[in-house]
Protein backbone atom coordinates (compact mmCIF):
# COMPACT_ATOMS: atom_id res chain seq x y z
CA UNK A 1 0.00 0.00 0.00
CA UNK A 2 1.22 3.64 -0.81
CA UNK A 3 1.93 6.20 1.54
CA UNK A 4 -1.46 8.44 0.46
CA UNK A 5 -3.16 5.37 0.41
CA UNK A 6 -2.22 4.43 4.19
CA UNK A 7 -2.05 7.69 5.80
CA UNK A 8 -5.79 7.72 4.87
CA UNK A 9 -7.20 3.54 5.73
CA UNK A 10 -4.30 2.59 8.15
CA UNK A 11 -5.49 1.72 11.45
CA UNK A 12 -8.57 2.63 11.26
CA UNK A 13 -12.04 1.31 10.46
CA UNK A 14 -15.90 1.80 9.90
CA UNK A 15 -17.48 1.78 13.46
CA UNK A 16 -19.24 -1.71 13.97
CA UNK A 17 -22.14 -0.18 15.85
CA UNK A 18 -22.59 2.74 13.53
CA UNK A 19 -20.97 2.44 10.23
CA UNK A 20 -19.49 5.47 11.03
CA UNK A 21 -16.53 6.20 8.47
CA UNK A 22 -15.03 8.09 11.01
CA UNK A 23 -12.69 6.98 14.05
CA UNK A 24 -15.79 7.58 17.15
CA UNK A 25 -14.33 10.21 20.31
CA UNK A 26 -14.93 7.51 22.99
CA UNK A 27 -15.00 10.22 25.55
CA UNK A 28 -14.98 8.15 28.33
CA UNK A 29 -12.94 7.82 31.57
CA UNK A 30 -14.06 3.86 32.27
CA UNK A 31 -15.64 0.76 30.58
CA UNK A 32 -17.94 -1.52 32.79
CA UNK A 33 -17.06 -5.57 33.07
CA UNK A 34 -19.64 -7.88 32.91
CA UNK A 35 -17.38 -9.53 36.09
CA UNK A 36 -14.26 -8.85 37.77
CA UNK A 37 -11.87 -9.53 35.01
CA UNK A 38 -14.51 -9.79 32.24
CA UNK A 39 -14.53 -7.15 29.40
CA UNK A 40 -14.44 -6.26 26.02
CA UNK A 41 -10.35 -5.32 26.15
CA UNK A 42 -10.96 -1.99 27.61
CA UNK A 43 -11.09 -0.85 31.59
CA UNK A 44 -10.02 1.94 32.43
CA UNK A 45 -8.89 4.93 30.19
CA UNK A 46 -5.63 5.88 30.73
CA UNK A 47 -4.66 2.31 29.83
CA UNK A 48 -6.67 2.03 26.91
CA UNK A 49 -8.62 3.91 25.23
CA UNK A 50 -10.11 2.84 21.33
CA UNK A 51 -9.61 6.04 19.85
CA UNK A 52 -5.74 6.28 21.11
CA UNK A 53 -5.62 3.04 19.48
CA UNK A 54 -6.86 3.00 16.49
CA UNK A 55 -4.85 6.68 16.26
CA UNK A 56 -1.44 4.09 17.41
CA UNK A 57 -1.91 1.54 14.75
CA UNK A 58 -2.12 4.40 12.44
CA UNK A 59 0.87 6.05 13.20
CA UNK A 60 3.05 2.23 13.47
CA UNK A 61 1.62 1.70 9.86
CA UNK A 62 3.40 4.86 8.17
CA UNK A 63 6.31 4.75 10.18
CA UNK A 64 6.85 1.58 8.76
CA UNK A 65 6.86 0.15 12.67
CA UNK A 66 4.67 -2.83 14.25
CA UNK A 67 3.93 -0.54 17.66
CA UNK A 68 2.53 2.85 18.56
CA UNK A 69 2.51 4.87 21.61
CA UNK A 70 0.68 7.98 22.24
CA UNK A 71 1.71 10.49 24.53
CA UNK A 72 -0.40 14.07 25.59
CA UNK A 73 2.42 15.83 23.99
CA UNK A 74 6.26 15.46 21.92
CA UNK A 75 7.78 16.59 25.04
CA UNK A 76 5.92 14.03 27.39
CA UNK A 77 6.99 11.06 24.09
CA UNK A 78 10.52 12.09 24.79
CA UNK A 79 9.68 11.85 28.52
CA UNK A 80 8.66 8.72 28.27
CA UNK A 81 11.73 7.29 26.39
CA UNK A 82 14.34 8.78 28.47
CA UNK A 83 12.66 6.47 30.98
CA UNK A 84 14.23 3.48 29.43
CA UNK A 85 17.06 4.56 31.45
CA UNK A 86 19.04 3.97 34.74
CA UNK A 87 20.99 6.55 36.65
CA UNK A 88 24.61 6.03 35.47
CA UNK A 89 23.43 5.77 31.83
CA UNK A 90 25.08 7.89 29.17
CA UNK A 91 23.36 9.71 25.91
CA UNK A 92 24.90 11.28 23.05
CA UNK A 93 22.74 13.80 21.37
CA UNK A 94 23.17 16.41 18.50
CA UNK A 95 24.13 19.30 19.79
CA UNK A 96 21.81 21.46 17.65
CA UNK A 97 18.33 20.35 18.73
CA UNK A 98 14.83 21.90 19.78
CA UNK A 99 15.66 23.69 23.27
CA UNK A 100 12.70 22.07 25.00
CA UNK A 101 14.18 18.43 24.56
CA UNK A 102 17.90 20.30 25.92
CA UNK A 103 16.20 21.51 28.64
CA UNK A 104 14.31 18.07 29.94
CA UNK A 105 17.89 16.45 29.32
CA UNK A 106 19.86 18.93 31.13
CA UNK A 107 17.26 20.04 34.20
CA UNK A 108 15.61 16.84 34.76
CA UNK A 109 16.71 13.29 33.64
CA UNK A 110 20.53 14.98 34.50
CA UNK A 111 19.48 15.36 38.12
CA UNK A 112 18.53 11.40 37.98
CA UNK A 113 22.21 10.48 36.71
CA UNK A 114 22.02 10.62 33.27
CA UNK A 115 24.66 12.16 31.50
CA UNK A 116 24.68 13.45 28.50
CA UNK A 117 27.01 14.52 25.50
CA UNK A 118 26.17 17.38 22.47
CA UNK A 119 27.68 16.64 20.13
CA UNK A 120 28.18 17.36 16.23
CA UNK A 121 27.31 15.10 14.31
CA UNK A 122 27.44 16.65 10.90
CA UNK A 123 29.81 13.55 10.50
CA UNK A 124 28.14 10.37 12.41
CA UNK A 125 31.48 9.12 12.61
CA UNK A 126 32.09 12.08 15.22
CA UNK A 127 29.96 9.58 17.62
CA UNK A 128 32.89 6.75 17.70
CA UNK A 129 35.02 9.88 20.22
CA UNK A 130 31.86 10.04 22.67
CA UNK A 131 30.73 6.47 23.09
CA UNK A 132 31.93 4.58 26.54
CA UNK A 133 30.77 1.74 28.72
CA UNK A 134 27.89 3.76 30.23
CA UNK A 135 26.54 4.77 26.72
CA UNK A 136 23.23 3.82 26.33
CA UNK A 137 21.27 5.94 23.92
CA UNK A 138 22.29 8.03 20.73
CA UNK A 139 19.47 10.87 20.29
CA UNK A 140 19.28 12.76 16.78
CA UNK A 141 17.03 14.95 15.07
CA UNK A 142 17.65 15.59 11.35
CA UNK A 143 16.81 17.38 10.11
CA UNK A 144 17.89 19.65 13.02
CA UNK A 145 15.37 22.51 14.83
CA UNK A 146 16.87 25.45 13.80
CA UNK A 147 19.88 24.88 11.45
CA UNK A 148 18.47 22.64 8.99
CA UNK A 149 21.68 20.24 9.93
CA UNK A 150 21.40 16.91 8.05
CA UNK A 151 22.17 14.14 9.98
CA UNK A 152 22.93 9.98 8.38
CA UNK A 153 20.31 8.10 10.22
CA UNK A 154 21.85 4.93 8.54
CA UNK A 155 25.49 5.68 9.85
CA UNK A 156 24.43 6.02 13.09
CA UNK A 157 22.34 2.80 13.55
CA UNK A 158 25.28 1.32 12.68
CA UNK A 159 27.56 2.51 15.34
CA UNK A 160 24.47 1.98 17.63
CA UNK A 161 24.34 -1.67 16.36
CA UNK A 162 27.95 -2.22 17.48
CA UNK A 163 27.60 -0.59 20.46
CA UNK A 164 24.50 -2.23 21.11
CA UNK A 165 22.82 1.02 21.97
CA UNK A 166 19.08 2.52 21.40
CA UNK A 167 19.45 5.02 18.52
CA UNK A 168 16.34 7.25 18.92
CA UNK A 169 15.23 9.71 15.90
CA UNK A 170 13.50 13.11 16.84
CA UNK A 171 11.26 12.67 13.49
CA UNK A 172 9.34 15.95 13.62
CA UNK A 173 10.56 18.16 11.31
CA UNK A 174 10.97 15.63 8.60
CA UNK A 175 7.13 14.26 9.17
CA UNK A 176 7.09 10.22 8.23
CA UNK A 177 5.36 11.74 4.72
CA UNK A 178 9.77 12.68 3.78
CA UNK A 179 11.38 10.16 5.99
CA UNK A 180 11.26 7.05 7.75
CA UNK A 181 13.89 6.64 10.42
CA UNK A 182 13.18 3.03 11.07
CA UNK A 183 13.76 1.85 7.60
CA UNK A 184 17.35 3.13 8.42
CA UNK A 185 18.04 1.35 10.95
CA UNK A 186 16.74 3.67 13.75
CA UNK A 187 15.42 1.74 17.30
CA UNK A 188 12.79 4.45 18.07
CA UNK A 189 11.05 7.44 16.13
CA UNK A 190 9.42 10.39 18.07
CA UNK A 191 7.08 13.02 16.88
CA UNK A 192 6.03 15.55 18.28
CA UNK A 193 2.48 15.13 16.40
CA UNK A 194 1.48 18.77 17.99
CA UNK A 195 3.54 19.60 14.20
CA UNK A 196 3.27 18.39 10.93
CA UNK A 197 0.98 15.06 11.60
CA UNK A 198 -1.87 16.93 13.54
CA UNK A 199 -1.01 19.84 10.98
CA UNK A 200 -3.68 22.55 12.19
CA UNK A 201 -1.91 24.08 15.15
CA UNK A 202 -5.27 23.00 16.95
CA UNK A 203 -3.60 20.15 19.03
CA UNK A 204 -0.87 19.23 21.16
CA UNK A 205 0.52 15.37 21.40
CA UNK A 206 3.42 13.01 21.19
CA UNK A 207 3.92 9.85 20.02
CA UNK A 208 6.57 7.57 20.07
CA UNK A 209 7.00 4.42 17.31
CA UNK A 210 8.92 1.22 17.26
CA UNK A 211 9.40 -2.17 15.56
CA UNK A 212 10.70 -4.11 18.72
CA UNK A 213 8.30 -6.00 20.63
CA UNK A 214 10.21 -5.67 24.18
CA UNK A 215 10.57 -1.94 23.43
CA UNK A 216 6.79 -1.49 22.99
CA UNK A 217 6.05 -3.52 26.20
CA UNK A 218 8.50 -1.12 28.28
CA UNK A 219 6.89 1.69 26.55
CA UNK A 220 3.63 1.14 27.25
CA UNK A 221 4.03 0.20 30.68
CA UNK A 222 5.79 3.75 30.93
CA UNK A 223 2.74 5.36 29.33
CA UNK A 224 0.33 3.76 31.76
CA UNK A 225 2.35 3.89 34.70
CA UNK A 226 2.92 7.48 34.70
CA UNK A 227 -0.12 8.35 32.82
CA UNK A 228 1.05 11.33 30.42
CA UNK A 229 -1.64 10.38 27.84
CA UNK A 230 -3.40 12.06 25.61
CA UNK A 231 -7.24 12.43 25.45
CA UNK A 232 -9.55 10.90 22.57
CA UNK A 233 -10.59 14.14 21.71
CA UNK A 234 -6.59 15.08 21.18
CA UNK A 235 -6.43 11.50 19.46
CA UNK A 236 -9.22 12.21 17.02
CA UNK A 237 -7.96 15.28 15.66
CA UNK A 238 -4.38 13.68 14.80
CA UNK A 239 -5.93 11.01 12.60
CA UNK A 240 -8.17 13.69 11.32
CA UNK A 241 -4.52 15.45 10.42
CA UNK A 242 -3.18 12.39 9.01
CA UNK A 243 -5.77 12.09 6.37
CA UNK A 244 -4.30 15.05 4.58
CA UNK A 245 -0.42 14.99 5.85
CA UNK A 246 0.62 13.94 2.04
CA UNK A 247 -1.21 16.59 -0.07
CA UNK A 248 0.07 19.07 2.78
CA UNK A 249 3.27 18.04 2.93
CA UNK A 250 3.98 18.30 -1.07
CA UNK A 251 2.73 22.06 -0.78
CA UNK A 252 5.10 22.82 2.43
CA UNK A 253 7.61 21.13 0.16
CA UNK A 254 6.74 23.56 -3.04
CA UNK A 255 6.01 26.47 -1.27
CA UNK A 256 9.54 25.73 0.89
CA UNK A 257 11.52 26.07 -2.28
CA UNK A 258 10.40 28.70 -3.49
CA UNK A 259 10.62 30.76 -0.14
CA UNK A 260 14.31 29.51 0.22
CA UNK A 261 15.43 30.31 -3.35
CA UNK A 262 13.85 33.98 -2.78
CA UNK A 263 15.78 34.44 0.42
CA UNK A 264 18.82 33.42 -0.80
CA UNK A 265 19.01 35.60 -4.17
CA UNK A 266 17.77 38.99 -1.68
CA UNK A 267 20.37 41.46 -1.26
CA UNK A 268 20.11 41.71 2.74
CA UNK A 269 20.28 38.02 3.38
CA UNK A 270 23.26 36.69 4.17
CA UNK A 271 22.93 32.72 5.62
CA UNK A 272 19.76 30.94 4.37
CA UNK A 273 19.42 27.27 6.03
CA UNK A 274 17.54 24.76 4.17
CA UNK A 275 18.70 21.53 3.37
CA UNK A 276 17.57 21.62 -0.38
CA UNK A 277 20.54 23.38 -1.73
CA UNK A 278 22.91 21.59 -3.73
CA UNK A 279 25.38 23.09 -1.53
CA UNK A 280 23.74 22.35 1.60
CA UNK A 281 25.89 20.17 3.80
CA UNK A 282 24.94 16.58 3.89
CA UNK A 283 22.93 17.27 0.93
CA UNK A 284 23.69 14.00 -1.11
CA UNK A 285 22.67 12.55 2.86
CA UNK A 286 19.35 14.49 2.81
CA UNK A 287 18.35 13.30 -0.97
CA UNK A 288 19.42 9.44 0.24
CA UNK A 289 17.35 9.64 3.60
CA UNK A 290 14.70 12.13 2.67
CA UNK A 291 11.86 12.13 0.13
CA UNK A 292 11.62 16.00 -0.20
CA UNK A 293 13.00 18.83 1.70
CA UNK A 294 10.58 20.22 3.51
CA UNK A 295 9.07 23.70 4.21
CA UNK A 296 11.58 24.61 7.63
CA UNK A 297 13.85 27.75 6.45
CA UNK A 298 16.19 29.69 9.01
CA UNK A 299 17.90 32.50 7.78
CA UNK A 300 19.88 35.35 9.25
CA UNK A 301 20.30 39.16 7.82
CA UNK A 302 23.54 40.38 6.30
CA UNK A 303 22.79 43.63 9.28
CA UNK A 304 23.22 41.17 11.79
CA UNK A 305 21.95 43.09 14.67
CA UNK A 306 18.74 41.90 16.70
CA UNK A 307 16.91 44.81 15.87
CA UNK A 308 17.02 44.61 12.47
CA UNK A 309 16.28 40.91 13.25
CA UNK A 310 13.09 42.06 15.38
CA UNK A 311 12.23 44.77 12.74
CA UNK A 312 11.59 41.74 10.59
CA UNK A 313 10.23 39.50 13.20
CA UNK A 314 7.47 42.27 13.88
CA UNK A 315 6.82 43.42 10.05
CA UNK A 316 5.51 39.69 8.50
CA UNK A 317 1.60 39.94 8.01
CA UNK A 318 0.89 36.15 7.17
CA UNK A 319 3.66 34.94 8.79
CA UNK A 320 2.83 34.96 12.08
CA UNK A 321 4.83 35.92 15.09
CA UNK A 322 4.69 32.26 17.09
CA UNK A 323 5.85 29.37 18.56
CA UNK A 324 5.53 26.21 17.04
CA UNK A 325 5.50 25.24 13.34
CA UNK A 326 4.00 22.61 10.64
CA UNK A 327 0.54 23.82 10.89
CA UNK A 328 -1.11 25.12 7.38
CA UNK A 329 -0.53 28.82 8.20
CA UNK A 330 2.91 30.09 8.00
CA UNK A 331 5.16 30.91 11.57
CA UNK A 332 8.28 33.17 12.02
CA UNK A 333 9.90 32.80 15.29
CA UNK A 334 13.23 33.85 16.81
CA UNK A 335 14.75 30.29 18.44
CA UNK A 336 17.39 32.24 20.56
CA UNK A 337 14.12 33.87 22.79
CA UNK A 338 11.35 31.55 22.15
CA UNK A 339 12.18 27.98 20.89
CA UNK A 340 15.88 27.48 22.67
CA UNK A 341 15.73 29.81 25.32
CA UNK A 342 16.57 27.09 27.61
CA UNK A 343 19.93 26.79 26.09
CA UNK A 344 22.88 29.00 27.40
CA UNK A 345 23.46 31.73 25.00
CA UNK A 346 27.58 30.76 25.01
CA UNK A 347 26.58 27.41 23.71
CA UNK A 348 24.07 28.20 21.29
CA UNK A 349 25.89 30.83 19.98
CA UNK A 350 29.19 28.19 19.38
CA UNK A 351 27.08 25.99 17.63
CA UNK A 352 26.17 28.79 15.14
CA UNK A 353 22.44 29.49 16.42
CA UNK A 354 23.11 33.19 16.84
CA UNK A 355 20.87 35.90 18.28
CA UNK A 356 19.99 37.67 15.05
CA UNK A 357 18.62 33.98 13.31
CA UNK A 358 15.30 33.98 12.19
CA UNK A 359 13.15 30.63 11.64
CA UNK A 360 10.48 30.35 9.41
CA UNK A 361 7.47 26.80 9.30
CA UNK A 362 6.24 28.00 5.67
CA UNK A 363 2.48 26.98 5.26
CA UNK A 364 0.56 26.12 2.45
CA UNK A 365 -0.80 29.36 1.46
CA UNK A 366 0.08 30.94 -2.06
CA UNK A 367 3.82 30.90 -2.32
CA UNK A 368 4.23 33.96 -4.54
CA UNK A 369 1.69 36.19 -1.16
CA UNK A 370 4.24 34.82 0.99
CA UNK A 371 7.21 35.97 -0.60
CA UNK A 372 5.61 39.57 -1.06
CA UNK A 373 4.79 39.55 2.90
CA UNK A 374 8.73 38.54 3.51
CA UNK A 375 9.85 41.02 1.03
CA UNK A 376 7.57 43.84 2.49
CA UNK A 377 9.41 43.02 6.06
CA UNK A 378 12.71 42.52 5.19
CA UNK A 379 12.50 45.79 2.91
Amino acid sequence: MKLGTKLIHAGVSPDPSTGAIMTPIFQTSTYVQSAPGVHHGYEYARTQNPTRDALQQALAAIENGKFGICFGSGLAATDGVLKLLQPGDEVIASNDLYGGTYRIFTKIFQRYGIKFHFVSMKDAQNLRNYVNAHTKMIWIETPTNPLLNIIDISACAQIANEHQLLLAVDNTFASPYLQNPLDLGAHIVVHSATKYIGGHSDVVHGAVIVKDEDLARQLYFIQNSCGAVPGPQDCFLVLRGLKTLHVRMQRHCENGMAVAQYLRHHAKVDKVYWCGFEDHPNHDIAKRQMRGFGGMISFTLKDDRLEAAQQVLSSTHLFSLAESLGGVESLIGHPASMTHAAIPREERVQNGLVDSLIRLSVGIEDASDLIEDLNKAIG
